[in-house]
């Protein structure tokens, strides 16, 4: 099974992330992310940070998860390139608590990808029964 693939629209990106459970199908979108950041360059894995989220719906934990790694790309000059996630549903809130493993992002090395500016919800699909899939586009 393909990890993920990457989907054009109109003045955008987005990707297809696919997996046997949702926690695989997060970390594929994450990897696919990265994927468009870095334009598929090597990463390696350096330092770890640690990521607690909390929502109120798997969608939106979908579109925080992408936003905080997105986040640490931009704020710490951070690049990814292995996750590891952890899903928890309660009665009205579902937990996510992931790691990001990755290194600081060189032009050499990283060349030059696509800048993604935000995630968005437009065309956002979680998809939950095996074989799981999301689908995710980035304002670039």
């Amino acid at each position: 099974m393909k990890e993920f693939e990457v989907i054009e629209h109109t003045a955008d990106v987005g990707i297809k992330a696919y997996g046997k459970s949702i926690e695989e199908c997060f970390e594929n979108a994450a990897k696919g992310m990265f994927a468009i950041i870095t334009d598929n360059s090597q990463i390696e894995p350096v330092e770890k940070h640690k990521i607690e989220l909390t929502s109120d719906s798997i969608e939106n934990l979908l579109v925080d998860w992408l936003s905080e790694l997105l986040f640490l790309n931009s704020a710490y000059n951070l690049v990814f390139g292995d996750f590891k996630v952890r899903i928890d549903e309660g009665r009205n809130r579902v937990s996510l608590h992931g790691e990001a493993i990755g290194e600081k992002y060189s032009r050499e090395k990283h060349g030059y990808g696509t800048e993604i500016k935000a995630v968005t919800y437009h065309m956002l699909k979680v998809k939950r029964e095996p074989p799981c899939e999301v689908q995710v586009l980035f304002d670039i």
